[in-house]
């Protein structure tokens, strides 16, 4: 009897690209069963791949109304596909920055171990259980919350309480954005204490294992963070603050969304909603109701994202930090790109212009596509592209709307999204090749 084989794969990201096919494989299956939809009859194929691939992709865009349309056994299978997403995202990338570790001198090593006190090269296994345990620990936290507010503000059943709270919370901490109401979390638009905690999971979830290990660690010395952190903790707190302001600004008096809230309603809902375009998807306020402007805005923060080695999507804060350094140093005039008193390594700054310009390639190519081919304007197919693409979902209301092919596409605009920029960055950043000779150096023309 011949021996079974298995595929080989010679590059990390080919295994993580191909279990997170499996997932969606099998959540795809499992949400065609007639168990999985409330009603009569079973999900179609599209229906249960695009929800298949959004759940596990950590996005949230939906093509059917996520409460009313599957059962309980449907939305555990959905929970349990964020859960792994989630899970699988975090590990990999964490360990990828350890295998990336191993491959700078030992002299650098040393020294970064010692300066920084961040993870070390040990054990993957206890990686990996760390990784598990900080996200369940967020998890449970964020639900408890969550829980005892449903049961005594929204008089909700306990069970339904602790099923809704355990729920929105892994999906938050995920930046999955599924929520368990037809209006995701438009009902919540002035509570404070449902908003926050979902808000907090989301900005947790987003900034990466190796960064939350840091600051745990070292957070009352932040000279010593490494220059990792150091561009995260930044760079977030601009964006996720910059954010807030241009919503809350731009929408304050749109009599659709802001509007007719008090002050602080209007402040802690465009709070609220100038977060979410990092990754984590939930609404408090309608989307299709914004202004363009603030589609434009929203679609450049999608774009950007969160932090790299989290669960948040876009091209990551780090690469657009990194290419604005670059710019800077450019303009200056000077020969090296420093960021905190470091040199950046030539390497990184070709592979963070490789992730732009394959992102911008693939959300122009989709643009083009749905603008060809549908009736949708400008503002509402890019905004989809970049959703999807960025893992996002957040949506103009247009999604359920979209011909299958259109739906197939933004399928695919998922997938890529989530794993593209890991796969291409990794990649190039774990390839070694050695030229044994130097061409003759030429300028081109520039500008």
């Amino acid at each position: 009897m011949a021996a079974v084989r298995f595929p080989r794969f010679r590059h990390p990201a080919q295994l993580v690209m191909a279990g997170f096919a499996a997932v969606i494989t099998v959540g795809t299956a499992l949400l065609m069963l007639p168990a999985s939809k409330a009603g009569p009859g079973s999900a179609s194929f599209l229906e249960s791949l695009f929800t298949a691939t959004s759940a596990t992709c950590l996005t949230g865009l939906v093509v059917v109304d996520t409460p009313v349309y599957w059962s309980s056994f449907g939305h555990i299978v959905i929970l349990g596909l964020i859960q792994l997403g989630g899970f699988g995202i975090l590990t990999f990338a964490t360990v990828l920055i350890v295998l990336l570790s191993r491959r700078i001198g030992l002299r650098t090593r040393l020294n970064a171990a010692v300066e920084t006190k961040a993870i070390g090269l040990g054990d993957m296994r206890s990686i990996v259980l760390g990784v598990i345990r900080a996200s369940l620990l967020i998890e449970g936290l964020v639900a408890a919350v969550l829980v005892e507010r449903f049961a005594t503000r929204y008089e909700m059943p306990w069970p339904q309480a602790l099923w809704h709270g355990v729920f929105h919370s892994v999906s938050a901490f995920n930046n999955a954005g599924f929520a368990l109401h037809s209006d995701s979390l438009m009902r919540f638009v002035t509570d404070p204490v449902v908003s926050l905690p979902i808000v907090f999971a989301s900005i947790v979830g987003g900034l990466g294992f190796p960064v939350l290990y840091e600051l745990r660690r070292r957070f009352t010395k932040p000279n010593g963070w490494s220059m990792h952190t150091k561009i995260v903790v930044w760079a977030s707190g601009v964006f996720l603050l910059g954010g807030a302001a241009f919503v809350t600004a731009v929408e304050w008096s749109n009599p659709a969304t802001l509007g007719p809230l008090n002050v602080p309603g209007k402040l802690l809902a465009g709070f609220f909603q100038g977060t979410m375009p990092r990754s984590a998807g939930f609404n408090t306020v309608d989307i299709a109701e914004m202004n363009t402007a603030t589609w434009l805005g929203m679609d450049i923060l999608m774009f950007i994202g969160g932090a790299s080695a989290g669960t948040a999507g876009g091209i990551k804060v780090t690469t657009f930090a990194v290419l604005f350094f670059v710019i800077y140093a450019e303009v200056r005039g000077e020969s090296a790109v420093n960021i905190f008193n470091r040199r950046l390594h030539g390497d990184v700054q070709r592979q963070a212009l490789t992730v732009v310009l394959l992102s911008v390639a693939a959300v122009t190519t989709a643009t083009v596509a749905f603008m060809v081919s549908t009736t949708f304007t400008l503002d509402q197919s890019l905004f989809e592209v970049i959703s999807a693409f960025c893992t996002v979902g957040l949506s103009t209301g247009i999604t359920a709307d979209l011909p299958d092919p259109h739906q197939f596409l933004l399928v695919i605009l998922m997938f890529i999204g989530r794993l593209g920029p890991v796969t291409v960055a990794s990649a190039l950043a774990l390839r070694s090749r050695r030229r044994m000779y130097e061409l003759p150096e030429e300028r081109p023309i520039i500008g």
